[in-house]
């Protein structure tokens, strides 16, 4: 039999680590190539990884709730072929009784990574780091213990710790991991390149502090039976230490921001400092809209499509857009051009569990108002649901949010990064309106516009949330204008 790893795969552009939310998988559980054995949470959103290969769960090497670094192995497999299991075992052995091995560095063999939605498959290749060894082992008396992979091969000596007054090298997330830990930064001993402090350093110091008896044996590389309980100990304590106080009394509580959250926050941070933003707001008799909603709830032509408000409203933002092609745009930083975009990825903002996320429906100008109603039930669906893929949330033009639906009436949207504008509706409420010269109780709401003002200058920005308008009160231009 052969144990073989699966790492956690780059299941964005460029995401750097994700969280595992849930195991579908047990050890001693067969899998299958193409299986999906877990569902993590990238920055971007969830998605589920399949295995790669058939055989039987060895290990599960961290916990559900973890936030585990793109690369690092998360779950091991028995195939059938290849070396015994005497490597896998001979991992316990004394450390003196093998011989010393030259320094070199480890090959990975290409495995085929997984195909996620939105991405192909992964061709680079990778070096694993050196193998590490305390002071006093037997690393540095020239003997090594043999390695614990399925294929033997030669084991690097260990890379010395921080030199004596040296501040050490490492990333501010790592520094602040190893301040939750209580690690001292200047003990660990660094594996990454030019002598940086990976998290994974701090995690296996943490195991050490945990288990001391164990120290003795890290030299020798752990097979992935012994390596479970050392994630799972690390783990659990990076856990505690972040995790919210629980005392009632507490006058503070600090929640850890990951996932979309995180990438969202950075996202707003960059939008409102790098896109010079102007809002504009309209406040319109929306009336014959909502008429006109109900009329078509009750089209037999229309059964089984979800029909509301926000329907038509996307509807009138993509005919204003028709009128005003040039608000559909985008800025080109590096080549200093304004893109124009002859095709609408309409992006309806989407509170979910996990916090707020943008799917857009592709080429949304194309559709009829009964494909545009399908493809806002299932993007609505599948954002509730937690599914939305990276591919979903890429390339948006424009984008609506409905803040009415809080009872809020209205806002000033930051764009999503990338995109023209973004409409924010309020409240559909009876207010008193003046109609055909009496007051009257009106269906009222207020739109508020955001946008580039780079790409959209006053003129052009008011002539189209000035249509939008128009369209809502008298929706018959639904079609005079289309």
């Amino acid at each position: 039999m052969t144990i073989r790893e699966f790492k956690m795969p780059d299941v964005g552009e460029g995401l750097t680590e994700a969280e595992i939310l849930k195991w579908y998988v047990q050890p001693g559980d067969t899998v299958t190539d193409g299986q999906v054995v877990c569902e993590v949470e990238t920055a971007k959103a969830a998605v589920e990884l399949p295995i790669p290969f058939d055989g039987t769960v060895h290990a599960l090497l961290f916990e559900e709730g973890t936030t585990v670094d793109v690369g690092q192995v998360i779950i091991s497999v028995q195939t059938a072929g290849g070396a015994a299991d005497a490597p896998v075992q001979e991992a316990a052995a004394p450390v003196a009784e093998a011989p010393a091995a030259p320094a070199a560095e480890e090959p990975v063999v290409e495995a085929r990574q997984p195909v996620l939605v939105g991405y192909g498959v992964s061709t680079a290749s990778t070096k694993r780091r050196p193998r590490k060894a305390p002071a006093g082992t037997a690393a540095q008396n020239g003997t090594a213990a043999p390695a614990a992979a399925p294929a033997a091969a030669p084991v690097l000596p260990a890379v010395p710790a921080q030199p004596g007054g040296e501040r050490p090298l490492a990333k501010p997330p790592v520094r602040k991991l190893a301040k939750d830990l209580g690690i001292d930064l200047s003990s660990v001993v660094p594996t990454g390149d030019g002598g940086v402090v990976t998290r994974e350093d701090v995690h296996a110091a943490a195991a050490a502090a945990i288990t001391p008896q164990a120290a003795p044996a890290a030299a020798a590389p752990v097979a992935p039976q012994a390596q479970a309980p050392v994630a799972e100990a690390a783990e659990a304590a990076e856990a505690a230490a972040a995790a919210p106080a629980a005392e009632p009394s507490a006058r503070e509580t600090r929640i850890p921001v990951k996932g979309v959250r995180k990438v969202t926050a950075q996202a707003m941070v960059g939008s409102a400092f790098t896109a010079p933003h102007v809002t504009e707001f309209i406040t319109l008799d929306v009336t014959r809209t909502m008429k006109l909603v109900q009329e078509l709830k009750d089209d037999p032509d229309l059964a089984g499509l979800r029909i509301n408000p926000l329907l038509l409203i996307a509807k009138a933002v993509l005919v204003a857009i028709r009128r005003n092609p040039d608000v559909n745009a985008s800025w080109d930083e590096a080549a200093q051009e304004i893109v124009l975009k002859h095709y609408v990825n309409l992006g309806i903002a989407a509170a979910t569990p996990r916090g707020l996320i943008v799917p857009n429906i592709k080429d949304a100008h194309a559709k009829t108002l009964g494909e545009l109603s399908e493809s806002l039930s299932s993007l609505v669906a599948t954002a509730r649901d937690g599914k939305t893929s990276p591919a979903d949330m890429q390339n948006g033009t424009i984008t609506i949010t409905n803040v009415g639906v809080f009872g809020v009436d209205t806002g000033t949207p930051i764009l999503n990064p990338g995109e023209s504008a973004i409409l924010a509706v309020g409240a559909i409420k009876l207010q008193p309106w003046v109609h055909k010269g009496k007051v009257k109780p009106r269906q009222v709401t207020t739109l508020a516009l955001s946008f580039d003002h780079r790409l959209i200058d006053g003129e052009l920005g008011s002539k189209f949330l000035a249509d939008i308008a128009a369209v809502l009160e008298h929706p018959r231009r639904l079609i005079t204008w289309s």
